[in-house]
């Protein structure tokens, strides 16, 4: 969440960060769609949950082809979540955070790249391009969540629980190719397995 003491100088140029951001996002033809804060909800006692950013308008699936023009007129003078629908470009892959810094070192020694989403909540989202189904040993895991059709993923900057969203690898160090779902599910298969073949390979490459 954004933090109400914060300068409206910051506010402002988070709001414009978000905008530049949806905005070119949506010229290179991803689904971005506007999402509302995530809000605290009373868990029991004085314990608080947070659920994740939502689209702000429930009619969502049907701005998925919108402009960019329009998407601009989505980030103006209130704040929002930054989501990109998933299913029809590209689809995603939401695993722990030890399972994402796993797969990654993996990615990285194989050839493999993807771009990689890290939420403050300790969530990891690697994309992809849209995929029929997932292997049945990551569908089998209650801690993988597959984000095909009729789904949505936030992006950064978006603001959430003790933080906001962020890049682990951006979509520009790989020229915007979204790897193949196949291949990613298959690093991912063989991280949950701990395949360690190529740690050492790994470990002479930047950290994720």
């Amino acid at each position: 969440m954004l933090d109400a003491n914060w300068p409206d100088s910051w506010r402002g140029a988070f709001r414009i960060e978000m905008r530049a951001e949806a905005i070119g996002l949506a010229w290179r033809g991803w689904p971005v769609l506007p999402g509302a804060e995530p809000a605290a909800i009373t868990a029991g006692g004085d314990d608080l949950t947070w659920r994740r950013p939502v689209p702000a308008q429930d009619n969502w699936r049907e701005l998925i082809e919108t402009h960019p023009h329009e998407v601009a007129t989505w980030f103006g003078d209130d704040t929002h979540s930054l989501l990109v629908a998933t299913g029809t470009v590209l689809d995603a892959i939401e695993v722990d955070d030890e399972l994402g810094k796993a797969a990654a070192r993996l990615l990285r020694a194989t050839g493999h790249p993807a771009p990689i989403v890290a939420m403050p909540n300790g969530r990891w989202l690697f994309l992809t391009t849209v995929a029929a189904s997932i292997p049945r040993e990551l569908a089998d895991q209650a801690s993988i969540q597959w984000h095909g059709a009729n789904d949505y993923i936030p992006l950064p900057p978006s603001p959430f629980q003790h933080g906001v969203v962020h890049w682990r690898v951006k979509p520009e160090v790989w020229g915007w190719q979204l790897p193949e779902a196949a291949e990613v599910h298959d690093v991912l298969v063989r991280a949950l397995a701990g395949d360690k073949a190529a740690a050492p390979v790994a470990s002479l490459t930047t950290a994720a």
